[in-house]
């Protein structure tokens, strides 16, 4: 049986508090690019460029799914977090709990497909502008 790391719990809520500040971050530009996307197709254009933004269009109200998800996981996770705490109250020791490697790897990731979205949404706009 593979050993499971503990971390502080303070630690494990620094975290989570990032991340969903992070995530409230990435819904608010969501919305930006959203509405420079209905913009644009109230504009005259080439008639290649409607596929594209729909591709954008669909692509943001994914990522803004994903957000969601996240946001829900990462407030589920903050909720085990204060059970735990709750019982240990008067444990005068740190109190450890799992860490949530998984759930940093999916920040990670969605990281990463949001920027080189926003990089391509951008890309496409210097060309069509």
């Amino acid at each position: 049986m593979a050993n499971v790391k503990e971390v502080n719990l303070t630690d494990l809520h620094f975290e989570h508090k990032l991340w969903n500040n992070e995530l409230s971050f990435f819904a608010d530009e969501t919305v930006i690019y959203e509405h420079r996307l209905e913009e644009l197709v109230r504009q005259p254009h080439e008639r290649e460029m409607l596929p594209q933004l729909e591709h954008f269009q669909n692509q943001f109200i994914r990522q803004k799914e994903v957000i969601d998800t996240l946001q829900h996981d990462i407030n589920a996770y903050e909720h085990r977090l204060t059970l735990h705490a709750e019982a240990n109250r008067e444990s005068t020791e740190e109190l450890f709990f799992k860490d949530h490697t998984e759930l940093r790897e999916r920040m990670e990731s969605f990281r990463s497909i949001y920027t080189d979205l926003k990089k391509r949404f951008l890309q496409f706009m210097g060309r069509w502008m």
